[in-house]
């Protein structure tokens, strides 16, 4: 057994950080373009947005384009 005190020689590999191959939810390799992966955030930062323009809506007691200065 080592002590693990000890500190490591010059001759032992030093650990180095790799980035993971795929992602952590799937087991496809993030990918610009037209991929799975792309389609499935941007679907996700879709679902943000529209969830941003309700809240809007329900706090200002306004529709989203008034309130944004878009429609008289």
């Amino acid at each position: 057994m080592s002590d693990p005190s000890a500190t490591p020689s010059a001759d032992e590999p030093q650990a180095t950080a790799v980035p993971p191959a795929t992602s952590a939810t799937t087991s496809e390799v993030p990918a610009f373009g037209w991929s799975g992966y792309a389609e499935r955030v941007n679907g996700r930062f879709a679902m943000l947005g529209f969830v941003a323009v309700l809240l809007v809506e329900a706090l200002s007691h306004d529709t989203f384009l008034h309130w944004a200065g878009l429609v008289p």
